[in-house]
């Protein structure tokens, strides 16, 4: 039986721009008329690979014609594989991955184990973060509207200290804290950079008193940062990554990778997940994987940023006041709204995105964005800027 005409099917609770996109190839969305539009923010980050890269859109269809699914009742031999390369790609001793659905669900897990590992209940997190839209999540996520749903839910809260702050990171760390939980470049906040001083001050502060660190990397992660993992670009390891976003290049999948230490601390029962580690998913995610590495997407994306950070500050002061953000993770400090800029570039069929600061504009590319593309972008910018 069909509801009232006036019942929208789907819930309004997203802010969509006015473009219905048919198809899309690498950093570009086609329309129902057939008009490029240069897509400089990846749906979220997820477009990793670009749209409908040849060989993940192959190794979706192969899997899926051969074992669409299974639950992790039973092994797969692909779930297996992709652990392993996974790891591999993370600095020594992360050395164990779960799979789960989403970059939530990843942070759920690791705040989980943390809890379970130190005896602790309460985690430190940062303002300007964004963790998750989950109850456990949104405890650590920055924000009155967060910390209320997790009141609701009768949660412990997380600890908030200022973006970048080693005193009041210190100060927040005793004997009562199981964890610090830390984006290394904050997404939702307009690409906002931890200094490699902070990160290192967290993982010596954890270390000496008994906490555990947790990168999550659901947005910089996944080679976004120039190097597979920010911990690598950082240098500084922490006990758990988590990952999703990009991870198999628009299907979803979560990651938590953790110590070794950690890992044998862990037995039947302790997580679960009916559909993570799905065979179709992980395969997206094992051949997203080969093609950040045949193409050397890392060097891409290094040099594509730096080009993109030369540019926009050669447009001057007057229009970009600074550059935030690692890779292409990066955001536009401007002297106007970033909505009113975002809207001029949509206008010449470029997608950009915005921030909770609203004078960031927020660029997350494709890895695979050229240089000719980010000439493109560029070239708009300085016609829309002042």
């Amino acid at each position: 039986m069909l509801g009232p005409a006036s019942v929208p099917a789907l819930l309004p609770v997203y802010a969509q721009l006015p473009l219905t996109p048919v198809s899309g190839r690498g950093s570009l969305l086609f329309d129902a008329e057939g008009q490029a539009w240069l897509d400089a923010y990846g749906g979220h980050a997820v477009a990793a690979t670009g749209h409908c890269h040849p060989t993940v859109v192959r190794a979706i269809c192969e899997q899926a014609a051969t074992l669409l699914f299974y639950s992790t009742a039973l092994p797969h031999p692909v779930r297996e594989a992709l652990a392993h390369e996974l790891v591999a790609r993370c600095p020594a001793p992360l050395s164990s991955a779960f799979f789960c659905n989403s970059g939530a669900e990843a942070n759920e897990n690791a705040l989980h184990l943390a809890r379970k590992q130190t005896g602790r209940s309460l985690i430190v997190a940062l303002h300007g973060s964004f963790h998750g839209r989950t109850a456990a999540t949104q405890a650590v996520t920055s924000g009155e509207k967060y910390a209320a749903t997790a009141r609701r839910a009768g949660l412990p809260l997380g600890r908030m200290v200022p973006f970048d702050d080693v005193a009041a990171l210190d100060a927040a760390i005793d004997d009562s804290i199981a964890a610090v939980l830390i984006e290394p470049v904050q997404g939702m906040a307009g690409a906002r950079a931890c200094s490699p001083e902070f990160l290192a001050a967290a993982r010596r502060l954890c270390d000496q008193r008994g906490a555990l660190l947790i990168f999550d990397e659901v947005q910089c992660g996944v080679g976004r940062s120039g190097h597979f993992t920010a911990a690598e670009s950082y240098g500084v390891t922490p006990d758990f990554i988590t990952m999703a976003k990009g991870l198999a290049s628009g299907l979803p999948i979560g990651a938590m990778v953790t110590t070794s230490a950690i890992a044998a601390t862990v037995h039947t029962g302790d997580l679960g997940s009916t559909f993570g580690g799905g065979p179709v998913p992980c395969a997206a995610a094992r051949a997203t994987l080969q093609v950040i590495d045949d193409e050397r997407l890392l060097e891409n994306v290094r040099s594509v940023s730096a080009q993109l950070r030369e540019g926009a500050l050669a447009l001057g002061p007057q229009a970009v006041r600074a550059v935030q953000g690692r890779g292409l993770l990066l955001g536009l400090k401007l002297t106007r709204p970033a909505a009113d800029v975002q809207k001029a570039l949509f206008a010449r069929r470029i997608l950009t995105g915005t921030s909770a600061d609203p004078s960031v504009l927020r660029l997350l590319p494709p890895l695979s964005f050229t240089a000719e593309q980010a000439s493109q972008l560029l070239s708009a910018l300085a016609e829309v800027l002042p």
